[in-house]
């Protein structure tokens, strides 16, 4: 109760922390630093959804990946059965609620978010690395993303289709003077749910040294990719959750402030 905390997450997409951070007392300004959009062109997409026979993995990173893949193959005329036959992928929770929602079995929801907790759980399943040999995975995900699952199961012998299923942008016509002005004197902590939210918000100051651009804000990063970015533009992390979720996040954020010794 009485901390501001900065959500920087699309507007499309803020009201699940809001909310949670606002029952835990806090006062949230909204502050998108990323818009979620179509691509700027479905060739790859529609190349891959046109084959779909040919995979037998379908790995879905994220719920904008669900929501966009799913979009595009209804706007074809293609039918969520033509699903059927594929093995899918669901990292996290939540993207495997999104597949479901829309009636897409769901075969495997690794333990832990990272590449390499995937790369782990789908060895598992499979029964071991040389089971990725001869497989075909397409892994509709953002414009921009890590090259360290794609890259691993490459190296094990799968054929990987990486597609271009959504981008992140920087969202029209923001207000850098107000938002300035919301991360000089209105906040108390930062919270970051992608890399993305991070690399914009450099761009917007035009830095690769945030550190210098939020002095005194706590920072909160969803997980070990979004700590690691954030690092990168040289913020010091001081709350994560273990479990990569927007309620963990709001909780560890509340667990933060009600421990004297760490919020002090």
């Amino acid at each position: 109760a009485g901390r501001t905390v900065i959500v920087t997450r699309a507007a499309s997409q803020a009201a699940d922390l809001t909310t949670l951070l606002e029952n835990y007392g806090a006062k949230v300004i909204v502050c998108p630093t990323i818009e979620i959009r179509e691509p700027d062109n479905y060739a790859r997409l529609d190349e891959a959804l046109d084959h779909l026979y040919g995979y037998d993995w379908l790995v879905f990173t994220s719920t904008n990946g669900v929501e966009y893949f799913l979009k595009r193959l209804t706007a074809r005329g293609q039918q969520i059965s033509d699903l059927d036959e594929i093995k899918v992928c669901a990292i996290g929770q939540r993207t495997a609620d999104k597949l479901h929602d829309a009636r897409v079995h769901v075969d495997l929801i690794p333990a832990q978010s990272t590449a390499e907790g995937v790369f782990a759980a789908l060895s598992e399943f499979l029964g071991g690395d040389d089971s990725f040999r001869s497989l075909n995975i397409l892994l509709p995900r953002a414009a921009t993303g890590r090259e360290v699952l794609p890259e691993a199961l490459q190296k094990a012998g799968a054929r990987v289709d990486v597609v271009t299923t959504y981008q992140t942008v920087l969202p029209d016509n923001i207000d850098r003077g107000k938002l300035a002005a919301m991360l000089a004197g209105s906040g108390d902590c930062i919270a970051f749910t992608s890399p993305s939210t991070i690399k914009n918000l450099a761009k917007l100051f035009d830095t690769h040294d945030l550190g210098k651009t939020l002095p005194g804000l706590v920072v909160a990063c969803i997980g070990s990719v979004t700590a690691e970015a954030a690092a990168e533009y040289g913020l010091r992390v001081d709350i994560q959750p273990d479990t990569f979720t927007t309620k963990d996040l709001a909780q560890t954020i509340a667990n933060f402030y009600s421990d004297p010794r760490l919020s002090a």
